[in-house]
This record gives C-alpha cells, sequence and structure tokens, in this order.
C-alpha cells in the first residue's frame, strides 16, 4: 500500500440500506436534549412512509421532547461474520395529538415490550438518516512499512 492511499476501513451506506435496517431491527435508542442535559432512552419503534413512530407514557422521554423537539436515533447491527452497521437518524419528534393520527398510529404494529401503560404515540419526522459500516478487526499498525 503507498503513502496517502485511502486506509478507512468504514464504508458509509446508501439511503436504501439504511431505510432497510430501519425498517428490519425493532429497537434502537432515542437521543433527546432539555435544559442542557442530554439522555437516551431505549424504544421499541416502527417504521411507517420513511417516519418512526414509538409509544411512550409521561416522563422524562415525553417532556424533553416538549422542551426541544430536535432529536437524534441510533440503532446497531452486528452480524455473525463481525460486520457492524450503525444508523443515525436526524429529526424532529412530536406527539401525535389528533384522532387521525392516533387512529392510524394506533394500526401499526406497535405494542409495548415493557409491561406498563403507553397512551402517548410520537412520530419522528427524519431530516437525515446515515449509515456507516466496517468489519472488526485488529488496530493497523502505527507506522506500516
Amino acid at each position: 500500500m503507498s503513502i496517502g492511499e485511502n486506509l478507512n476501513p468504514i464504508k458509509n451506506l446508501d439511503r436504501e440500506t439504511v431505510w432497510q435496517l430501519l425498517e428490519k431491527h425493532p429497537y434502537g435508542r432515542l437521543a433527546v436534549e432539555a435544559a442542557g442535559l442530554v439522555d437516551i432512552f431505549p424504544v421499541n419503534y416502527v417504521v411507517h412512509q420513511h417516519k418512526l413512530y414509538f409509544r411512550t407514557a409521561q416522563g422524562t422521554k415525553l417532556s424533553s421532547l416538549i422542551v426541544n423537539d430536535q432529536v437524534a436515533f441510533e440503532i446497531d447491527e452486528v452480524s455473525e461474520d463481525h460486520v457492524v452497521r450503525s444508523v443515525v437518524v436526524h429529526g424532529k419528534a412530536r406527539r401525535l395529538e389528533t384522532r387521525a393520527e392516533i387512529d392510524a398510529a394506533e394500526e401499526l404494529p406497535l405494542k409495548p415490550w415493557a409491561p406498563t401503560l403507553k397512551y402517548n404515540y410520537v412520530v419522528i419526522d427524519v431530516e437525515n438518516a446515515t449509515g456507516r459500516e466496517f468489519t472488526i478487526g485488529e488496530e493497523p499498525e502505527r507506522f506500516p512499512v
């Protein structure tokens, strides 16, 4: 390998693959920020029309979304052959308010995993979704010969 040749083993995923991964995985992590504090919540979700939907109870997560609707959402996949894929979504989250929106969301295959009552439906209107992929491996030599 010549000096200056790209040694970056990380590959950017195309838009179609990003959405396939989002549709494939039923859970991810929601990052919210309110009052200068960033918090992360595990959530189960569904994809519908390039939007992410989840349910939540009253509490910190919902309160944070009301204060600041800008969120990040992330999923990861590690295959048996040690290929790692990661997707990050940025967008605006909002609680569904109208009866029509809630009725439509109730038709989605979205059930709480924890045995709790979660009456609030939230949608993330995706502004940007990107993904990366790499194979787990040893760290290269610092100065290749």
